[in-house]
């Protein structure tokens, strides 16, 4: 059986262009390097501003077209989270293809059954589409516009779509509604209409798709790899998206299982650091996912 995202409609792009100003700050005179010369041991110096990746959130998929590095976010879909990790750690992600990928949409694969003719052998999942956030324990790092009203912002990198901050006084369990909306970069979860059907499918996001936010589960962005996301071959029908003859993902492992040695090392800005913040100083009332991804450093 084919699990798949909502029927395709005409997206927006998430833009493609990944630009930031680095400024210094009052403690360090030093000018900060540019994005494109950022290296790892400048992050790893910059604590304030850079973060690792946890190994255990770390996936690492390699695919035909090159690799592609996810950070998952299990705090908003741990459900989901356990599911991927433990599928990825079994093996059966090897050699499955994107079997359906349309242009400026998703790239979707994990279908086990096409490859070795049975499923993962877990149960299917409950939708996680939104999780309950306590503004004062888990706030948003970076709000685009005003604190209280903000309906966009960030968390460990990743864009968030938000009730208002103010609606948790109102609230029975003073929380508020949250989501991970479906801009480029990010991996989210196919299923059936069975809005509790997900199993091991998932799809990883070339192009901005609000009509599946609140509706499919997100959890996870590419912080490494989005041009190769975007290289993977996509089929003839911009509705269907079949693909014959599919790239491949050769492997998935999670870093933590790799020796120390031999497992990337992934550092994110942090996107509750004076750099970031900064960039979104002047964001008002504008979609997230109008904004360039969150950028990360990789080393070997």
């Amino acid at each position: 059986m084919t699990l798949a995202p909502l029927k395709f409609a005409s997206l927006a792009l998430a833009a493609s262009a990944l630009a930031l100003s680095f400024a210094a700050t009052a403690e360090d005179t030093a000018e900060a390097a540019p994005l494109a010369e950022m290296t790892l041991a400048q992050a790893k110096a910059d604590p304030d501003n850079w973060r690792p990746v946890d190994p255990e959130n770390l996936f690492i998929f390699d695919t035909t077209k090159g690799r592609v590095l996810i950070e998952a976010f299990p705090e908003v879909a741990p459900k989901h989270y356990k599911q991927f990790s433990t599928i990825i750690r079994s093996g059966d992600y090897d050699g499955t293809g994107f079997h359906r990928v349309i242009d400026d949409f998703m790239a979707q694969g994990g279908d086990i059954f096409a490859l070795k003719g049975r499923d993962s052998g877990l149960p299917d999942i409950e939708g996680e589409f939104t999780f309950r956030r306590d503004p004062a324990t888990m706030p948003l790092e970076a709000t685009i516009g005003p604190e209280d009203t903000a309906k966009f912002g960030y968390i460990k990198g990743f864009p968030i779509g938000t009730q208002a901050s103010f609606f948790a006084e109102m609230s029975v369990d003073g929380m508020v509604e949250s989501y991970i909306p479906h801009c480029k970069g990010m991996v989210s979860t196919a299923r059936t209409d069975d809005p509790n059907s997900a199993n091991s499918q998932f799809f990883l996001m070339r192009g901005q798709a609000e009509h599946l936010d609140r509706k499919y589960t997100a959890w996870g962005r590419v912080v490494s790899g989005e041009d190769v996301v975007m290289a993977i071959k996509h089929g003839p029908d911009a509705r269907d998206g079949h693909v014959d003859n599919p790239d491949i993902l050769k492997s998935a492992k999670v870093a933590a299982d790799l020796p120390e040695g031999e497992r990337p090392e992934v550092w994110v800005e942090r996107t509750d650091g004076p750099l970031f913040l900064a960039s979104v100083a002047d964001k008002d009332d504008i979609d997230v996912c109008s904004l360039p991804s969150v950028p990360a450093v990789v080393g070997e």
